[in-house]
């Protein structure tokens, strides 16, 4: 197999999954879809990446918590090499941004604390036991793994970022040592490869999506149209204060990220999900991001939150736009 190649078997159980019922129609053109994906330009680091992933040691966890805030895979007695050897393989899949995951001793710390967005979002959904979940913009899966740990049916991600890949497959080959063959699967696809209408997922999560996208309300139609009728949109964006019908669309940048596009006052966001068919759209939390939310790590030496925002103010960010403030819409689809 070439390089690319022998990455198709991770994604057998999920091309099983979807040539059956509603989502038969992802499900005939998925092949294609992966062999575009692999037999594009590789990243320059894939191999580096594959011989990362390849180097953390076949261990059986005694444990792998799924409810966890730091998704926690432990076992008792770990030898010296093998806990040098996996945090020396974790290092060569940096940087790490969603988290944070405990691998054993290897406590990786990630730019952002995905799991108090979490906690702030969990409390206010459907019960997602036995519900097939879309996680659109997924990165490395820490919400995939957090919907499992809610009892999920299955969890299917998308996000085309190879690096994200390789860290989901990391924590995902020691979860299965413990717990058998998992509903959880991250396709490296984007939005567009979604079949149109597919009406076919109980649950779908776009969380950090619709302000990288130039036609917010296609973006909200082609959620809308990824939900069986009576399905539930979970969706968290930036917003701004404002009355309805203001919309900031930075001149530039907006802390500092080039592919910011529209940030609705929530009024002008609630009208948005209505314009585009969503019924019983509905604020349940907004939330100013704050520097302890997300910062630089020794797991992610980049840029982050505190030099995005203005020095003397950080309610401004470093262009003079308010600071990230992040709302959470439940809807459900006609």
């Amino acid at each position: 197999m070439t390089t690319d190649e022998s990455l198709l078997p991770w994604f057998d159980d999920v091309h099983a999954f979807l040539q059956e019922g509603r989502f038969a129609p992802w499900g005939k053109v998925l092949p294609e879809q992966l062999q575009l994906f692999l037999h594009d330009k590789e990243h320059g680091d894939q191999a580096r990446w594959l011989t990362a992933l390849s180097s953390l040691p076949e261990i059986t966890p005694d444990q792998c918590d799924l409810t966890a805030h730091n998704l926690r895979i432990s076992k008792a007695g770990l030898t010296e090499n093998d806990s040098s050897a996996i945090e020396a393989g974790l290092r060569g899949l940096m940087p790490w941004r969603k988290g944070p995951f405990q691998f054993f001793d290897t406590h990786v710390n990630t730019e952002w604390r995905s799991d108090w967005k979490w906690d702030r979002v969990a409390p206010h959904l459907a019960p997602l036991t036995g519900r097939n979940i879309l996680d659109v913009g997924c990165g490395s899966g820490y919400h995939m793994w957090r919907m499992l740990g809610e009892g999920a049916g299955r969890v299917v991600g998308i996000d085309p970022s190879r690096l994200f890949l390789m860290q989901f497959q990391a924590y995902k080959r020691y979860a299965e040592r413990t717990l058998g063959k998992l509903n959880i699967d991250l396709l490296p696809l984007r939005m567009e490869d979604v079949p149109a209408r597919l009406r076919a997922f109980d649950t779908t999560f776009s969380m950090g999506v619709l302000y990288h996208r130039k036609s917010p309300i296609d973006h909200l139609q082609e959620l809308r149209d990824t939900l069986r009728p009576g399905g539930q949109l979970v969706l968290e964006t930036l917003v701004i204060e404002g009355a309805l019908g203001e919309v900031l669309m930075p001149e530039d940048r907006y802390a500092m990220m080039r592919n910011v596009w529209f940030l609705p006052s929530v009024e002008t966001l609630l009208l948005w999900c209505r314009r585009a068919g969503l019924r019983n759209a509905r604020v349940v939390d907004l939330n100013q991001t704050s520097l302890d939310e997300q910062r630089s790590t020794d797991w992610m030496r980049f840029n982050s939150l505190p030099d995005f925002l203005d020095p003397q103010d950080n309610n401004k960010t470093a262009e003079g736009y308010p600071a990230p403030l992040r709302v959470v819409v439940l809807a459900e689809s006609p």
